[in-house]
C-alpha cells in the first residue's frame, strides 16, 4: 500500500515511511522546505493550522465545545507559527554582529550546556537536552549570548539531530570566518522514549569538529573534558 505523494516529494512506501521515521534518517544540511513555505502571512498560517488541527481533534472524538478544549486549535498554531517551529523563517535568524579581537585570545572558547528544545520531525515530539559549542578566535570573536541563540534558532524547526548539529556549525563557521569550530549536542528524543522501543535511560550524542578541532588530538581532548565528555 502506498501513501499519497505531494508534487513536492517523491512517493514512498507506507514500509518506507516507517522506516524512515523510526531509524531517524534525515536527507540533508538543508531543512526541506518548499519555495514558497513563506508566501502566506504568520497570521494565515496561523487560521488554517489552527482549522486542521481541530480538524485533528474532531477525528480523535474530542469534544471541542469543552472550555478546556476549545481554544487548543488557536494555542497550538499559534505555538508552532510563532515559539517551537519560529526558526524556520530566515527572518527570525538572530542578528548576530562580530567584534575585533582586541586582546588577541587565541585559545579555545567553549559555551557549554546551552539548553537545546528540538521537535523530532518524524513524529513532531520534542527533542530536550543540551549544546556544547567551541571556537577558536581569529581576528572576529561574538558576544557569549549570541553563541546560545544561534542553537535555538536552528532547534525550533522540525529537525533531525546530526542536521542540526552540521546547521549550528556551519552557521558559527560562516558568521566567525574560521573552520576551528565544535559542536556536541547531549539529547533526549521523546519519540524513543515514549513510544516505539520506549527506552527512558537512553540519549543521543552527535559532533561536529571543524578545523584544529578534527585534526590535533589534544585540542580535541581538550575540549570533550572542557563539557564533561570523552573522546
Amino acid at each position: 500500500m502506498t501513501t499519497p505523494s505531494s508534487p513536492h516529494t517523491p512517493q514512498a512506501s507506507r514500509g518506507q515511511i516507517d522506516t524512515l521515521g523510526d531509524d531517524h534518517v534525515g536527507t540533508s544540511i538543508d531543512t526541506p522546505l518548499r519555495d514558497d513555505a513563506f508566501a502566506m502571512s504568520d497570521a494565515d498560517k496561523i487560521t488554517a493550522i489552527a482549522a486542521k488541527f481541530r480538524d485533528i481533534m474532531d477525528l480523535l472524538g474530542l469534544d471541542l465545545r469543552d472550555d478546556s478544549l476549545s481554544g487548543t486549535p488557536h494555542r497550538v498554531a499559534k505555538m508552532y507559527v510563532k515559539e517551537i517551529f519560529g526558526g524556520l523563517n530566515p527572518a527570525n535568524h538572530p542578528d548576530v554582529k562580530t567584534f575585533d579581537n582586541i586582546y588577541d585570545y587565541d585559545h579555545m572558547l567553549v559555551e557549554r550546556n546551552i539548553t537545546l528544545n528540538s521537535t523530532c520531525e518524524h513524529h513532531f515530539l520534542p527533542i530536550v537536552g543540551v549544546a556544547h559549542v567551541a571556537y577558536i578566535p581569529g581576528d572576529r570573536v561574538v558576544g557569549l549570548s549570541k553563541l546560545n541563540r544561534i542553537v535555538d534558532h536552528y532547534a525550533k524547526r522540525p529537525q533531525v539531530q546530526e542536521r542540526l548539529t552540521r546547521q549550528i556549525a556551519e552557521s558559527l563557521r560562516e558568521l566567525l570566518g574560521t573552520d576551528d569550530v565544535a559542536v556536541v549536542l547531549d539529547a533526549k528524543h521523546l519519540c524513543v522514549s515514549s513510544r516505539g522501543i520506549q527506552d527512558e535511560g537512553s540519549s543521543t550524542v552527535t559532533s561536529h569538529m571543524g578545523g584544529r578541532f578534527a585534526t590535533d588530538e589534544g585540542l580535541k581532548r581538550e575540549f570533550y573534558a572542557q563539557v564533561g565528555g570523552t573522546t
